[in-house]
């Protein structure tokens, strides 16, 4: 059998935050990522736009906000240090109607509150910065950037089993497939490889977490109350020749009861444009195709109340998600209320990304970011977009509640 003080499961970019910040806070203590796939951010991490959030959108004092607005300084940081690309390059918020324009004005004072620079600007001025941007009004939000976040995770693999204080391990190809507890041990029983034990377990499954939070026989309604429902996010690019278009960031004003930001323009640190996402239900957790279905994937959702009670109370924003998915016109027309010259010959269709939704049983869709747990285990049930952006503070934070089952803070 093989043994560790602390076993994350996932090696995902908040998976490997955290057992690089277990060795960084607690030299000596033995770390184990345990990860089902050949290598690391194969999911959630390595298919998404590379935006370095701001923390704008967040609810003052909320994680999100605290970890989004902490973790852009010190992204840019980690990638300056490791020869990462990235470049800060400002996004716009755009209000392209009158209705838009006091959720505008409201983000103006969200970002003031926390200690995030904004700038009001008018048609003119967002001509200055966007030349082929059309809007009434808008907002310059300086700290939003870009960068590979795919290389940050690998990055920190690196940093975290060759240049740790404490021993490290990172095992891929160790996909879980049972946990148990064994007096004040847990014991971790992967598909293949001997199991492990430990003295805490940190899950960081993404889109498999609630499972793994179940495997765990957690009592916790905080846990046990959570499913993982998958919402695939679809992306076009600009062709080569028509990526000038777009200068930097371009955002739409975004309806603060959903937490997807609508569809908007992400000029990565490579200079191809990304057009989207839209935000459609997925038929497999990692249904990053249209026609990939999991029939134990969508049993689970089907079977959830959580899921139902989403769809009664947003089916018309759904269904505008779902018409933009299955029309190519009515995803052009949408763009075009941000960069009019846009049309369908622009567009080719990029990879898809799967957000792994936290919801309740309610159909409350969860909106920040979820760290619960008892016992040895500490369980991580909804870190979506921006945990990319705040994975270093999300890491220490993660770290100090497995060391402190460990007795070790």
């Amino acid at each position: 059998m093989d043994s560790a003080d602390i076993v994350v499961i996932g090696a995902g970019i908040v998976g490997l935050a955290t057992a690089y910040a277990i060795t960084r806070t607690s030299p000596g203590t033995s770390v184990l990522v345990l990860d089902k796939e050949d290598g690391p951010a194969r999911h959630q991490t390595g298919h998404n736009s590379g935006v370095i959030h701001s923390g704008i959108y967040y609810r003052p004092g909320s994680l999100k906000a605290r970890y989004a607005t902490q973790g852009a300084a010190e992204m840019v940081k980690f990638c300056a240090g490791n020869d990462i690309p990235h470049d800060v390059t400002g996004k716009l918020i755009v209000a392209t109607e009158r209705e838009e324009l006091p959720r505008l004005h409201a983000l103006v004072q969200r970002g003031r509150q926390n200690d995030i620079p904004v700038q009001e600007l008018g048609p003119a001025q967002i001509a200055e910065r966007e030349p082929h941007v059309r809007g009434l009004a808008a907002i310059h939000v300086g700290t939003t950037g870009v960068c590979d976040f795919t290389a940050v995770a690998a990055a920190l693999a690196r940093l975290t089993t060759e240049g740790g204080r404490g021993e490290a391990r990172i095992a891929y190809g160790r996909e879980v497939r049972a946990l148990h507890r064994d007096g004040r041990s847990v014991i971790v029983e992967p598909h293949s490889g001997p199991p492990v034990r430990a003295g805490a377990l940190v899950n960081c499954a993404g889109l498999y977490c609630d499972r793994v939070a179940r495997m765990a026989g957690t009592t916790n309604e905080d846990v046990a109350g959570v499913r993982i429902v998958p919402f695939r996010g679809e992306y076009h690019e600009l062709r080569p020749d028509r990526a000038g278009l777009v200068r930097g960031l371009v955002y739409p004003v975004p309806d603060p009861a959903f937490p997807f930001l609508g569809v908007h323009l992400t000029r990565g640190v490579d200079g191809s444009v990304h057009v989207g996402p839209n935000a459609v239900p997925a038929l497999a957790r990692e249904g990053y195709r249209r026609r990939t279905v999991r029939p134990r994937d969508l049993v689970e959702t089907a079977a959830f109340p959580g899921t139902w009670r989403i769809a009664r109370r947003h089916w018309r924003y759904e269904a505008g998600e779902i018409r933009r998915s299955l029309s190519k016109r009515a995803f052009v027309e949408s763009v075009q209320r941000l960069l009019p010259e846009v049309t369908a010959d622009d567009l080719v269709p990029a990879e898809a990304g799967v957000r792994a939704q936290a919801v309740l049983r309610d159909g409350t869709l969860v909106d920040d970011f979820l760290i619960a747990g008892d016992g040895p285990f500490v369980h991580v049930l909804n870190a979506p977009s921006p945990a990319a952006t705040a994975s270093l503070p999300i890491g220490r934070e993660i770290a100090r509640r497995a060391l402190a089952v460990l007795g070790r803070t």
